[in-house]
């Protein structure tokens, strides 16, 4: 009878360690779930951010394009030579 006993108390320490194991890996897992996301909301904002950006670059490369093609401000471009060469 004593055997059982030490048995079944064996088994319940064992058990109560595995549920304290169980419940850290479970705190964790949701700790990381939220940092991911926050991460996945961050990514996308900068997604965004990042989209405008490109647009507002290729409304800055037009706008020169259209600068640089121009004479009609009477500006003399410095990489071209005046007409009378």
């Amino acid at each position: 009878m004593k055997a059982l006993t030490s048995l079944s108390l064996q088994q319940n320490i064992n058990y109560n360690f595995m549920e304290s194991i169980i419940k850290k890996l479970e705190e964790q897992i949701a700790f990381l779930q939220h940092e991911i996301l926050q991460m996945s909301d961050e990514v996308y904002s900068q997604q965004k951010e990042v989209s405008v950006l490109k647009k507002q670059i290729l409304n800055f490369e037009k706008r020169i394009n259209e600068l640089e093609s121009s004479d009609d401000a009477g500006m003399v471009m410095i990489d071209k030579k005046p007409p009378h060469y």
